[in-house]
């Protein structure tokens, strides 16, 4: 098989799973033509790379991505609001921003379709982008809990690995 069709094969494949894991419109989105990838040792699909930013990791143990905050950058511009999104009191925005995690009680609003272990994005109310991470309880428990952590973030908009490659 040729280079540019595996190539072909590879993005047309993250691209469904994409719009499986995050809804039509996604695949497109998250993963625009020129995608590079970095395959493990059995030649499976390990990172979607743009530009030279990690777009998304596919996780061996499901086959879903785990996102960038390049990759959720991405996202957020093809979903429409709240659409896998956990909005946040700005009072705590900065800290978010930093890679902490995001507690259930600064939560103001987050997507009902959301489940436990779903990869979201979290933003301030007038959508601006905090962080990426995976949601530790459902759209709605992170909307009547006062305790706990509701997301588990994995990176944040200004932490140092986000301005990294």
């Amino acid at each position: 098989m040729s280079t540019e069709s595996s190539q072909n094969n590879a993005l047309r494949r993250v691209r469904t799973i994409a719009e499986y894991q995050f809804g039509a419109g996604a695949g497109e989105g998250l993963f625009p033509e020129g995608c590079e990838f970095i395959l493990s040792t059995t030649g499976r699909i390990r990172q979607v790379m743009y530009n030279g930013h990690r777009l998304a990791t596919l996780r061996a143990q499901d086959g879903l991505f785990t996102l960038s905050i390049q990759g959720g950058s991405r996202l957020k511009m093809v979903l429409p609001p709240p659409r896998s999104r956990v909005i946040l009191n700005e009072e705590v925005a900065a800290f978010v921003a930093q890679g902490k995690n995001t507690f259930a009680k600064h939560v103001l609003d987050a997507d009902p379709d959301i489940r436990c272990g779903d990869e979201v994005l979290v933003v301030t109310t007038d959508d601006r982008l905090l962080a990426t991470g995976s949601a530790v309880l459902s759209g709605r428990e992170m909307l009547s809990f006062n305790y706990g952590v509701a997301v588990k973030v994995r990176q944040g908009s200004e932490s140092r690995c986000s301005q990294e490659k």
